[in-house]
């Protein structure tokens, strides 16, 4: 398949690791010019076609003098996510102002991202937004709640913006990943383990696996590259009817009869 996006234009917020960067990886071997945003200020291009800008997507000022350093893109992906650090069953195991920086991150800073690129999409007529999520935005997940809720809130948002910008010809996605080996991933088993006696603990690998076979019909892990695959089909005209949509690569963990 042709996905002929060569020479676009890419900026990818939260490219330094994880999904972010495979997925700016992915952009650039279609031939794009990717330009990367993360706080993370020891990322390493990758390769060439790529350039990496340091900032806080909670910060609106840094992410629209990013926007404008930029230019005019094609796509944006917003593929920022953190969770509370602590294990939120039952939730009044968290304080509230436990919630604060994860809806700061998850939502207020995607929602940060449209402002800053959307007028250029509209003046242009044309142009992809794509928000990383979670299952657990969809399921009311208990493990985090924080968490649970911030990626809700981006689902609804995202809908939102994609009725929007419909009329300008531009599109509004979401992308929804189940069990992905991620630094966020690997902090929701900590913070589980930390609550725990010693003789319940579990090693990551193990405590991944058993959830795996519970949630999982499939019954095994989601990789980076499968989500960067996804991205840059729904970058291309093959997508161009696809909008507002969540789209889950999960081994079938959500599933809306």
């Amino acid at each position: 398949m042709q996905l002929n996006l060569t020479k676009q234009t890419v900026a990818v917020l939260g490219a330094a690791r994880g999904i972010g960067r495979a997925i700016a990886e992915a952009f650039i071997q279609e031939g794009c010019q990717v330009h990367g945003f993360d706080r993370d200020d020891k990322a390493a291009p990758p390769s060439s076609g790529w350039r990496m800008c340091t900032g806080d997507v909670t910060s609106y000022t840094q992410l629209s003098a990013f926007a404008a350093s930029v230019g005019e893109v094609d796509h944006v992906v917003y593929s920022v996510g953190v969770g509370s650090g602590k294990f939120g069953f039952p939730f009044w195991n968290l304080e509230p102002g436990d919630w604060m920086r994860v809806l700061e991150i998850n939502l207020i800073g995607a929602v940060n991202a449209a402002h800053a690129f959307a007028p250029q999409f509209v003046k242009r007529r044309r142009g992809s937004m794509l928000f990383l999520v979670s299952v657990a935005g969809q399921i009311g997940s208990q493990t985090d709640p924080p968490y649970s809720a911030a990626k809700a809130g981006l689902i609804n948002f995202a809908q939102c913006a994609a009725k929007d910008l419909a009329p300008y010809g531009v599109r509004v996605n979401t992308l929804s990943p189940g069990m992905v080996k991620t630094d966020l991933n690997e902090s929701v088993w900590k913070a589980g383990q930390a609550g725990l006696p010693p003789a319940q603990r579990q090693d990551y690998e193990s405590w991944a696996a058993e959830k795996i076979r519970k949630v999982s019909p499939l019954g095994q892990w989601q990789t980076p590259s499968e989500f960067a695959a996804m991205a840059v089909f729904l970058a291309s005209e093959h997508a161009r009817n696809i909008t507002g949509q969540t789209i889950n690569i999960d081994g079938g963990q959500v599933m809306h009869a």
